[in-house]
């Protein structure tokens, strides 16, 4: 088996925590990684303090190969990540005439009142990640991307990502429907496939509305050949017990 290449994504905020606001910057995340040969192994959301930031990004850095946060790197007073992280590698941060610079092609320097410049607030020693929707930049510190936490910003800012990942081989996977059974159906023989095939991961996915009801089996692995074998285990699997 190949090294696993990880990653670890960290959702900051609090309006994440109380439901006002529904994530969707892990799916982005990991579907992005996924054809780069990295592989998303955990997911935390945790609320704007600064002692679990600093604490969560520091444990995630050391377990995983790559670390994204995303939220907390706006204007606003609670706004608090770009020091979490400083604290979190025991740096220290200023505001930054390269970040500032950025910042300028949206802004007047009449329009930099100190609510904007703290967003040129970086960890020192980190690298600037481009943010071609709203000029505000992110930030690469280690092995740690802090992107912003708007949906449309965070997409744009992983396009300044993809050249600085190392990843490993990537993930090929096949898809097998089969309907009107539920997954307690399929559960004892799904195990034996699996088992059957060393480093295939075999997943079912139940679906049902008014009128069907099934369950799609999806089979990941890295080799096609042994794929191709699921799949055809699969698929004789889907045909008894659909039958």
């Amino acid at each position: 088996m190949s090294k696993v290449v990880s990653a670890g994504v960290i959702l900051i905020g609090d309006e994440l925590l109380s439901g006002r606001t529904q994530d969707t910057n892990l799916g982005t995340i990991a579907k992005w990684l996924e054809p780069l040969g990295v592989r998303v192994m955990e997911a935390r959301i945790i609320a704007d303090n600064a002692d679990t930031i600093s604490a969560t990004v520091k444990d995630f850095s050391a377990r995983f190969d790559y670390v994204f946060t995303t939220g907390g790197i706006g204007p606003t007073h609670d706004d608090i990540t770009a020091d979490c992280i400083a604290a979190a590698f025991g740096m220290g941060i200023s505001e930054r005439e390269d970040a500032l610079a950025q910042l300028r092609e949206r802004y007047d320097e009449s329009e930099l009142n100190a609510a904007r410049r703290r967003m040129a607030r970086i960890p020192d020693g980190a690298s600037l990640i481009k943010n071609p929707v709203s000029q505000a930049p992110g930030f690469q510190t280690h092995n740690v991307f802090t992107l912003a936490g708007v949906p449309q910003i965070m997409r744009g800012m992983l396009t300044d990502i993809s050249y600085r990942i190392k990843g490993g081989v990537t993930l090929k996977s096949i898809t097998v429907t089969v309907e009107g059974i539920g997954e307690g159906d399929a559960a004892a023989p799904l195990a034996h496939i699996e088992k059957e095939h060393p480093g295939v991961s075999i997943g079912s996915y139940p679906f049902f509305n008014d009128e069907l009801r099934g369950v799609n089996f999806v089979a990941r692995a890295e080799d096609e050949a042994v794929l191709e074998a699921v799949k055809a285990a699969l698929e004789d699997l889907a045909a008894k017990l659909g039958g």
